[in-house]
């Protein structure tokens, strides 16, 4: 079972030092968000790189990187943090530090364009913040090896992917206030990214 962590903390930390670097700038801009206004509060979420797309705040691009590490609201990082300690680590050492943190922020960005692109096709305002772009770029990713790679996961890691993509879809729609093209938008970038990616670069071997 791929998705079950074993590690201690101490083998954690030398096993997925980009996933420990991920969860860090989280819990740090969560930390300055509420010292500095609420994570909550929409001005200070855009102060600090939430995605909106109202003037003159679209045409700063670096806000599609910047809002993946902000949270609004403990819940919110909680859920995403919790994903991240649990479901990324096995893509990192599939991948590598260099091809998984490229991953990452690929399907992050395009999730967050897909969103913007929604919001403004609706003609809605919204202010976006989040990793679940990201996340689902890895579950797409792990969706690939489910697959197409069967070798490397097992079925019980299988199921439990069918399962949380299923739930995840599921919830996207019924509950309110998810942003449900952040999440299609990561999940499909993140299946074609990581076939692109071990055809142009190959398997990484496992150690």
């Amino acid at each position: 079972m791929i998705f079950l962590r074993y590690e201690n903390w101490k083998s954690y930390l030398r096993f997925y030092p980009v996933t420990c670097l991920i969860l860090l700038i989280n819990i740090v801009m969560f930390i300055v968000l509420t010292v500095q206004g609420g994570s909550e509060n929409s001005l200070t979420l855009i102060r600090y790189g939430a995605l909106i797309n109202e003037a003159p705040f679209t045409d700063q691009l670096w806000r599609y990187v910047s809002a993946m590490f902000l949270h609004a609201g403990f819940d919110h990082l909680l859920f995403n943090s919790f994903a991240i300690l649990v479901f990324a680590p096995p893509l990192e050492r599939l991948l590598g530090s260099f091809r998984y943190v490229l991953l990452y922020l690929v399907t992050g960005i395009v999730g967050n364009i897909l969103s913007i692109a929604h919001y403004n096709m609706m003609t809605e305002t919204t202010v976006s913040v989040g990793a679940s772009g990201a996340i689902y770029g890895i579950y797409g990713a792990f969706l690939y090896v489910a697959l197409f790679q069967r070798s490397l996961m097992d079925d019980a890691s299988r199921k439990t992917l069918y399962t949380l993509l299923g739930f995840g879809i599921l919830f996207s729609f019924a509950v309110a206030n998810i942003n449900w093209t952040a999440h299609f938008g990561g999940l499909l970038s993140g299946f074609f990214l990581y076939g692109l990616m071990i055809r142009l670069t190959g398997q990484r071997k496992r150690h």
